[in-house]
């Protein structure tokens, strides 16, 4: 299929330089490109617009196979695209479990075949996420999809001995483990954040402590084996000094942050509406300013979605019955200029740091460009920063509506994004499905 050459006028860099971006057969050709730009290129006004690295996201959960009617591979990339991503890498708890190397390739397959963005699995560290055995690491490092990033999330690998294996599999070929930090013998049945607040509105609390404590342990485990780790959906003032302390000491651990514990509090709950149930949970004013300070002085290395759809009967119901989990891939650029941006903690080359250049590089994925260097593949977004407006259901692209920011004000908004030099969002519209994946 033929390339269409793009340029894209007046956009601002995340450094704040102006810039006519030009593509042409998928990569970046300049960024001073007006004046090579051939005479039928399509141009794109980006005044006012800032154009950022394709954002990429290590933490999705696209469902397929198994829970299809949460989310499938196809409708998981289209709200990514709609939300500015040009990559996400997809969980392990899927069903079956994506603990072999034929699961990690039919969901890379189904991403290629989808065409919107680059999908690549994660694989599990235990079979069948049980926790009870290493799985098939080296199949999966070795497979078509080339593995790196192996994560139980949804459970926590609580057995030290396993996460020492697991830890000393994957320095072998540079992967990394990701850890949810969950104690399960101190949240058994938990609820929310534990205290005084728990114990007003009667939930099961959760104590801090319960993540806190794995993530010390792993890191101390990472800094014995020399191997990388990686802290999922760290959400507590007490694991960004744990994490603090651990860098401090050279050990090779990364950490990230979700928008929604960015923002949102565990005050929320007094509704008892099921949207704003998570894990781990929502958490006090105090933790939430100390996860933006870890972002802010470099202790949390990114920002990740934790996407959790589910089906709209998992959570209109009772609070204890409802699923964990909030959608998040089509919010997150809005919800991280609303809590990081506009509050003077962040620019936007730190923006461009934390959803784009630091997770492709945690994640070893190749080909990624986040410099808009001349030759580069074409994956960028362009966000309209001025933009505030109330975000509603008509802006979720995928197949859940789980989302907590129905009705409110957030900052910024997607445009375009484009993924290896196609135009998958094209000024807030999602490109046809068949085009993206003629093009995958």
């Amino acid at each position: 299929m033929t390339s269409t050459t793009y340029l894209l006028t007046g956009a601002t860099l995340p450094g704040g330089a102006g810039a006519d971006i030009l593509i042409a057969d998928g990569r970046i050709v300049s960024t001073d490109g007006a004046t090579a730009a051939p005479a039928d290129a399509v141009r794109i006004d980006a005044a006012g617009l800032v154009a950022l690295p394709g954002l990429v996201d290590l933490h999705t959960h696209l469902r397929e196979p198994g829970f299809e009617q949460s989310e499938t591979v196809l409708t998981g990339s289209r709200a990514a695209a709609a939300g500015g991503f040009t990559s996400v890498f997809a969980m392990a708890n899927t069903r079956p479990v994506s603990d072999t190397a034929g699961v990690v390739e039919q969901v890379q397959s189904l991403g290629d075949a989808a065409g919107y963005v680059t999908v690549r699995p994660i694989g599990a560290v235990t079979v069948g996420l049980a926790g009870e055995r290493l799985s098939e690491i080296g199949a999966m490092a070795q497979s078509r999809a080339a593995v790196r990033v192996f994560s139980d999330d949804g459970t926590c690998v609580h057995d030290s001995l396993l996460m020492r294996r697991a830890l000393e599999y994957v320095k072998t070929f540079d992967g990394v483990i990701a850890q949810h930090a969950q104690d399960p013998r101190l949240t058994e049945n938990a609820q929310m954040n534990e205290g005084a607040l728990s114990s007003e509105l009667g939930l099961k609390g959760w104590p801090a402590v319960a993540e806190e404590s794995i993530i010390a342990r792993d890191v101390l485990l990472a800094e014995h084996v020399g191997a990388r780790l990686h802290i999922c959906h760290l959400s507590t003032a007490g694991s960004v000094d744990v994490v603090r302390w651990a860098k401090a000491r050279g050990i090779q651990v990364t950490a990230e942050a979700t928008p929604h514990h960015l923002l949102l509090t565990e005050e929320l709950i007094r509704s008892y509406d099921a949207r704003y149930k998570v894990n781990p949970p929502l958490r006090r004013d105090e933790d939430v300013q100390a996860l933006r300070a870890g972002v802010a002085d470099g202790t949390i290395d990114i920002v990740a979605t934790d996407h959790a759809p589910h089906p709209r009967e998992s959570k209109e119901s009772e609070w204890d019955a409802a699923s964990f989990g909030m959608v998040g891939l089509e919010s997150a650029l809005p919800v991280v200029q609303t809590a990081l941006v506009d509050t003077g903690l962040c620019d936007w080359a730190d923006v461009a740091r934390l959803l784009s250049g630091t997770p492709a590089r945690i994640g070893r994925l190749s080909g990624h460009s986040h410099d808009f260097e001349e030759g580069a593949p074409a994956n960028l977004t362009l966000v309209d920063p001025a933009d505030r407006s109330v975000f509603t259901l008509d802006r979720l692209a995928g197949k859940s509506q789980n989302t907590p920011y129905d009705g409110v004000s957030l900052s910024g908004r997607v445009r375009w994004t484009f993924h290896r030099g196609f135009p998958t969002l094209r000024d807030g519209e999602l490109a046809p499905v068949e085009e993206a994946a003629a093009r995958g």
